[in-house]
């Protein structure tokens, strides 16, 4: 990137604190080859429909080597692009584009964890016990059985009681069957992914030079997976619960939270502090709002999501009392919430609040009083659309989290709806006319309804999604710019009577969401915007959402 795009690219030294991120899930997204997944080719040529919305950049999940166990998070090349979805070279043509077009492009980094079949793990598991090589990660020999007074290591039982995140225990053999090779390997997530041993200053190094690779290219920021897990208690004592395989890393302080990993993110600012512009640091750190706020201290990252807003239903006391805690949080440690509502680990707002039309209200909803909060956004594929969860046969679903713990994540993730029409898949794959007969299914079956939610129908709908999605991202950026947002806007949140729920961003302006079943008025001042046309004047129906600017 050239030192003009640079300077164009960056207006002020705090960019990230009012932007709105749009997330990129590669395999979905678009198909360039028609080979039925998406990838690079097809997410440049698609790049000019998410300029289009008005976002300030996205956020690509991972698209390096891997043998995709887990999709992506299981990277066997941190520094390289999998064939599957391209060339470097097509990352390269990406990133110049991206930033012609005024986005700026974030990567996914996975520092807790790689692949089974990345070199480094490889080379451990050829090294053997007690070997440099497996104090890259956490290969620790099996219990001690003490039954026959002998002391001897029992092979069979594994060090301790940890519980994947997948479902069963988070400890796989070395060497299966072997009576030599008695170690045992962590694995927080599938067996495919063992965890860095992050206690091992090698450890730390390597993932500078990725930074460091990528940083280099131009790109400018990192989404960090996993951002509170990469240090373990020291020792890998027992977890005081076996329990809570869907949310295991909070439920299991051994693994997550530990206070050194803070030194990681002091040591990572300071590397992308390097930089011009600073590079943005952004954290999944899937904590209670007071832990996760630590995070986005001064000298950690910038930003941290705000877990437990992705995950709240329909409830105006649980936004409020959820609203008030982070907050508090942002009080104490100064950084603003980094909110989303949709991600690709999650199901979708649609569904998540009610489904059917009822849901899509309630989703749209959310939508604007998600863009009206303080702070960066998020939005997720697909979001802008309204598209609904996807009920994916069992037969196609590839989510290993569901063979493992019964939890399937695959109806986030089924390819976007371009075309009404079924041709090239809805017009997910981009291969030309005369070559359509060769062109496959998508990885992910789409249902038979999808085109009905397509980009190109809801194009020429004023009412639609994703004009609403246009609107309000352009009024954000013209209150951002006229000062009626600001970096130091907080959010007190409290519910009115009929279930109407108030975020009040600032003594000039405030978001309303009628969250009850009869219409409510608003307190006094001028609508800027809302999910659906009102009614009545001064009055919000339910299931809607309003940004006013007080009089």
């Amino acid at each position: 990137m050239s030192p003009a795009e640079e300077t164009a690219l960056a207006p002020a030294a705090e960019w990230w604190q009012s932007a709105v991120i749009y997330q990129v899930y590669p395999r979905s997204f678009a198909d360039g080859d028609g080979d039925g997944v998406g990838d690079l080719a097809g997410l440049i040529a698609r790049l000019p429909y998410i300029a289009s919305l008005g976002v300030d950049g996205i956020w690509m999940t991972p698209f390096q080597p891997s043998p995709q166990v887990d999709q992506g998070y299981d990277v066997s090349d941190y520094c390289g692009v999998d064939p599957l979805f391209g060339t470097m070279e097509q990352f390269d043509t990406l990133l110049e584009l991206a930033h012609s077009l005024g986005l700026r492009v974030l990567l996914d980094v996975v520092p807790n964890h790689c692949s089974a079949e990345h070199p480094l793990f490889q080379a451990a598991l050829a090294a053997g016990p007690g070997s440099p090589e497996r104090d890259m990660y956490h290969f620790v020999p099996g219990q001690v059985d003490m039954s026959d007074g002998g002391g001897n290591v029992a092979a069979d039982i594994p060090p301790n009681n940890w519980q994947s995140v997948f479902g069963g225990r988070a400890w796989s053999r070395a060497t299966p069957g072997s009576a030599t090779d008695t170690d045992w390997y962590l694995h927080l997530f599938s067996a495919g992914q063992p965890d860095w041993n992050w206690r091992n200053p090698a450890v730390s190094d390597y993932f500078d030079g990725v930074l460091r690779f990528w940083f280099d290219k131009g790109v400018d920021g990192l989404r960090i997976d996993v951002a509170h897990a990469l240090f373990k208690a020291d020792g890998l004592p027992d977890s005081p619960s076996t329990g809570g395989v869907v949310d295991g890393l909070r439920s299991n302080p051994q693994v997550s939270d530990q206070e050194e990993v803070h030194e990681v993110y002091r040591r990572w600012r300071t590397l992308a502090e390097k930089y011009q512009p600073h590079r943005l640091l952004v954290g999944e750190v899937n904590l209670e709002p007071a832990r996760a706020a630590r995070y986005t201290r001064a000298d950690e990252m910038q930003q941290a999501f705000a877990f437990a807003f992705v995950k709240l239903g329909w409830d105006p006391e649980a936004w409020a009392a959820v609203g008030n805690e982070l907050e508090a949080a942002r009080q104490l440690y100064g950084a603003t919430p980094t909110w989303a509502l949709e991600n690709h680990d999650i199901v979708r707002s649609v569904t998540r609040f009610g489904g059917g039309n009822v849901g899509a209200l309630r989703a749209r909803a959310a939508l604007v009083a998600l863009l009206g909060l303080p702070g960066p956004a998020y939005l997720y594929q697909g979001q802008e659309l309204g598209l609904p969860e996807v009920d994916v046969p069992l037969e196609a679903r590839v989510d290993p989290m569901w063979a493992r713990g019964g939890v399937c994540r695959d109806g986030a993730r089924v390819p976007l709806p371009w075309t009404a029409d079924s041709a090239l898949n809805h017009g997910f794959s981009l291969a030309e006319p005369a070559a359509a007969v060769q062109t496959s299914a998508p990885w992910l079956p789409v249902p038979a309804d999808w085109g009905a939610h397509a980009v190109a129908l809801q194009e020429q709908d004023p009412a639609s999604a994703l004009n609403l999605t246009k609107a309000a991202l352009g009024l954000r950026r013209k209150l951002w710019k006229n000062e009626v947002f600001g970096p130091d806007d907080g959010g007190t949140w409290r519910v009115e009577a009929g279930n109407l729920l108030i975020c009040e961003r600032s003594a000039d302006f405030f978001v309303a969401v009628a969250m009850g079943s009869e219409p409510v008025q608003l307190p006094a001042g001028t609508v800027l915007l809302t999910a659906a046309p009102l009614e009545q004047d001064g009055w919000l129906q339910p299931n809607n959402a309003a940004w006013v600017l007080r009089d």
